[in-house]
């Protein structure tokens, strides 16, 4: 695990996280249901990390880690995003 790896998977969440909760002025550290998350925006986030990032990422570690910095951490921690 690197820093720089850590830094690319937290940048392609923040992209997902842009797009889905329509905002452009997502920090490493907002936090998603203080952004106006809710189950059905966090379930095309779920899609989302499938379909680009090659991973699948439950509902309970969204709720776990609600920053882009903490679910990008989880997701490098699973060491399964698609090269």
């Amino acid at each position: 695990m690197t820093i720089e790896r850590t830094l690319m998977i937290a940048d392609q969440v923040r992209t997902i996280w842009c797009r889905e909760l329509q905002r452009d002025d997502i920090a490493l550290d907002d936090d998603f249901f203080a952004l106006g998350g809710q189950s059905l925006i966090m379930a095309r986030i779920q899609a989302a990390f499938i379909e680009e990032l090659g991973v699948e990422v439950p509902a309970d570690q969204m709720f776990l880690n609600p920053t882009v910095a903490s679910i990008a951490a989880y997701i490098e921690s699973m060491d399964a995003v698609a090269q």
